[in-house]
């Protein structure tokens, strides 16, 4: 079969297309037939070596195909976001990947193959960080910071479909689906936070940026008020007022989808094809690549160029 490779890590020059022997099977795995395979940031990252783990390697978290052996699921549309892909084992961007039957998640009927990839990490991070881990409630206030990215963008679908109010805070005026958007070029996040709240501060915040907006992020928290960290651009380590966080009565909380199992990503898979299968969640904006433009569609994704997910199609 013919895969993107990398034998050495490094920026998306280093990828390379070889022809590589189809996987076989172990007990328990299906061999899926990819149709389309998204580009994340994260790949981009596992490419660099960031997540660590041995070459060579197949990138790719996120996928659409069918089923084409395995078990009783053969012939079955499924969609997916492996948990290691890429780091720990091979992943979607070649013409077959194999996982357990267990990772599989039926496709959305709503949704084409293209569309179908492009959802998988937006969707699963902003999910997870807002049910599972931040329980986002009705009609509680949710602040998004770098919230016109992709986990942002599917962060404000979620949260307004759970019946929750959004704030999204970027530097920039571009359009979105929030109920309020703060221009961090032009105001003061916390004091911009309060007036939006009648004074009270967010329910939760998802920090989609960490780093220099993770202060001023903690400090625009309502008494009680939850923070979800996810990322810090820029830098690791941050400051703030102790005696503040607890006075508030603050609660931090890590968030890292990395460590998401194949079956717990499936589950969350699950529930996110109801939303999209009931129109409450958009089709998701996409550019689609030939296989072989693998490299440029990498290039385009490691620039921050694209405004719609990058997504190869398969042969």
């Amino acid at each position: 079969m013919k895969a993107l490779r990398f034998e050495q890590c490094g920026t998306p020059d280093v990828l390379v297309h070889r022809d590589i022997p189809t996987p076989a099977l172990n007990a328990g795995e299906v061999l899926v037939k990819i149709h389309a395979a998204a580009i994340n940031p994260s790949d981009v990252k596992i490419v660099s070596g960031l997540f660590g783990g041995a070459v060579p390697r197949t990138p790719g978290r996120d996928f659409a195909g069918v089923v084409v052996e395995g078990n009783a699921l053969v012939g079955k549309h499924v969609w997916g976001s492996g948990a290691g892909f890429g780091f720990r084992r091979d992943g979607a961007h070649a013409d077959y990947v194999v996982l357990p039957a267990s990772w599989l998640s039926e496709k959305p009927a709503s949704l084409s193959m293209a569309e179908a990839a492009a959802v998988g990490a937006p969707f699963v991070t902003a999910w997870h960080a807002l049910v599972d881990v931040g329980s986002l409630k009705k009609r509680e206030t949710l602040l998004i910071t770098g919230g016109l990215g992709a986990v942002g963008r599917a962060a404000t679908q979620v949260a307004r479909h759970l019946g929750a109010r959004v704030i999204v805070a970027a530097r920039s005026e571009a359009a979105n689906d929030a109920d309020d958007l703060i221009d961090l070029s032009k105001a003061n996040l916390p004091d911009a936070v309060r007036k939006a709240t009648w004074g009270k501060g967010t329910d939760l915040v998802l920090d989609a940026v960490g780093g220099a907006m993770f202060e001023p992020s903690l400090k625009s928290l309502a008494v009680g008020g939850r923070h979800l960290a996810i990322t810090s651009v820029g830098q690791k380590r941050v400051e703030f007022d102790l005696a503040d966080f607890y006075h508030n009565r603050s609660a931090l909380l890590g968030v890292d989808t990395a460590k998401l199992s194949g079956e717990e990503i499936a589950g969350i898979l699950d529930r996110l094809r109801a939303a999209f299968d009931d129109g409450s969640f958009k089709k998701p904006a996409l550019r689609q690549w030939a296989f072989d433009q693998a490299v440029d569609a990498y290039r385009s994704t490691a620039s921050g160029e694209a405004a719609a997910k990058n997504v190869l199609i398969m042969n």
